[in-house]
């Protein structure tokens, strides 16, 4: 952590990683978001950022940590417990990502993609 970080308030730490990810820089937005999250960690919608950064960026593991501290404490949020079950199958833990993705697509049984993940750690 830089001292220019500790004046930089959290709230514009996060928005300068959400920029970065729509900027497609996923590798860069997981300095600002880790610092917010660290700074933050009760805040679900900087750890679901930050796993997605991790995510696009290979960071499989990590991601899925942030993930899980997501659904830890939003248990019926569909996307976090989709993006958990397909951080843990990029780590090769089949079984608990399938767990995930089947509660993703029954939480919402509209959404395709996640019946089509789910289906591909079935084959």
């Amino acid at each position: 952590m830089t001292s220019e970080s500790v004046t930089v308030p959290t709230y514009t730490l996060y928005r300068r990683g959400i920029e970065l990810l729509e900027d497609g820089d996923f590798e860069h937005a997981t300095e600002p978001l880790a610092e917010a999250a660290r700074r933050a960690p009760e805040k679900t919608s900087v750890r679901e950022a930050l796993g997605r950064a991790y995510y696009r960026s290979g960071r499989f593991a990590k991601a899925a940590v942030e993930f899980e501290a997501v659904v830890e404490t939003h248990h019926v949020n569909d996307f976090a417990h989709f993006c958990l079950g397909r951080a843990l199958s990029k780590t090769g833990d089949k079984a608990r990502a399938r767990h995930h993705l089947a509660l993703a697509a029954n939480l919402r049984p509209d959404r395709r993609d996640y019946r089509y993940y789910r289906r591909l750690l079935d084959a």
